[in-house]
Formats: structure tokens, sequence, C-alpha cells
């Protein structure tokens, strides 16, 4: 696993990944209403805090995922109605679906974190992308899990028929949320792996300073 420390370098870092991760999330919410009326959305919104969890390993990808679903849960959340639970679910209810949709939910992205390491110790190109390909979906499994379980728990409606399958069944939520959930995924690794083909440096930042500092040593020698 990639040791880290949070300079001022890393946390603006951080603090840049993580707006422009809200931003897409923002744009994509818009362009995909139509598509996933009871949300959902298809795009690149997991990407930065990708980018960052590779370049700067877990616990920076995490904090990134975190600041990215504190800054969703104030712009614009959608909180359910504990009043239609029971004892201590009416207040317990709504923690747990802002938990899981919010909070946890990219949180859960930065979690590809713990693949950097290998990354960055790997001298050939295909384990590259081998880790990144690794990373990258389990970061958004992690992610569609979440939403699963809330759609899960908290947004079953029987009423609903979507492309066949009954809206008061897990099997809903797993369809409904994976249909948003695995294009994005599939979508933030194939850019991963392209920068990991073209620029590998760019998600291990750290290689060029040391590789600078081995020709320097032996220079002076």
């Amino acid at each position: 696993m990639k040791k880290s420390k949070f300079t001022i370098r890393v946390l603006a870092e951080i603090a840049i990944f993580a707006a422009l991760a809200f931003v897409l999330d923002v744009f994509q919410s818009g362009y995909s209403r139509g598509l996933f009326v009871n949300g959902g959305s298809i795009g690149l919104a997991m990407l930065p805090v990708l980018v960052i969890s590779y370049r700067r390993g877990l616990l920076p990808g995490v904090l990134c995922g975190l600041i990215v679903s504190l800054l969703q849960l104030l712009s614009s959340p959608y909180i359910i109605n504990g009043a239609n639970y029971e004892g201590a679910l009416q207040v317990l209810s709504p923690f747990f679906q802002v938990m899981l949709d919010y909070i946890l939910a990219y949180t859960a992205v930065g979690f590809a974190g713990a693949f950097a390491g290998a990354y960055a110790k790997s001298e050939e190109k295909g384990k590259k992308v081998l880790w990144v390909i690794v990373g990258c979906v389990f970061g958004g499994l992690l992610k569609y899990a979440c939403h699963v379980i809330s759609g899960g728990l908290f947004w079953l409606d029987p009423s609903i028929n979507f492309l066949g399958v009954n809206g008061g069944t897990l099997w809903y939520s797993f369809v409904y949320n994976g249909l948003a959930a695995i294009p994005s995924i599939i979508l933030c690794t194939t850019v991963m792996v392209i920068l990991t083909v073209i620029y590998p440096v760019f998600l291990n930042p750290n290689q060029p300073v040391e590789n600078e500092e081995v020709e320097e040593n032996e220079e002076n020698r």
C-alpha cells in the first residue's frame, strides 16, 4: 500500500479533485435525469476520486471521496421520511439512508487506493493496467453495493414495474442501480487505463522524482 503524507500539495490535490468530481456529478445528474427518474446517473464523476486514489494512496482517496459525499449531501439531498417506519426506525432509517446514499457511496470509491502501491511497484505496463482495472472495479462496485443496499431497504415500491422487474423486490434495486453503476464503472476504468498506457507517471507522481534522485547520485559518484 502506498504511504501518503498529507502535505499542503496533497491536500490541495484532494480539494481540487473533490471539486471536479462534484461538478461532474452535478453535470451527469442533469443529463441523466430523464433516464433515471428515481435517481442515478451515468458519467465520469468517480474518475477524479480514482485518480487521486492512485496518485496519493488509500487515505487521500477515501478523504477525497468523503468530501464529494459531503458536498452532495449539502447541495441537494433527498432524505426519506422516517414517519413511514415504526419505533426506533423512525429516527434511524433516515440516518442509514443518508449514510448509504451519500456518506459511504463516494467514500467507498476511494478504496481503490488500496491497490495504488501495487501499481507503483509494477514495472511492466501490463501489470500497471491490471492493478488499475482491479482498483477501479473494486471501488466502483463498493459504491454500487451502497446504492443497492439502500434501494433494497428504503426505496422499494411494489407499484413500480421497471423493465419487467417488480419494484418491490431487491432484484429491482440491483437492476435499477446497475444500469447506472456498471456503465459508469466501465467508462471510468477505460479512461484510467488510457491514462496508464499514455501517461503512467500521472498516477504515480513520486516516481520521476525518485528516478531523478538516483540519476543525480550516480552522476555525483
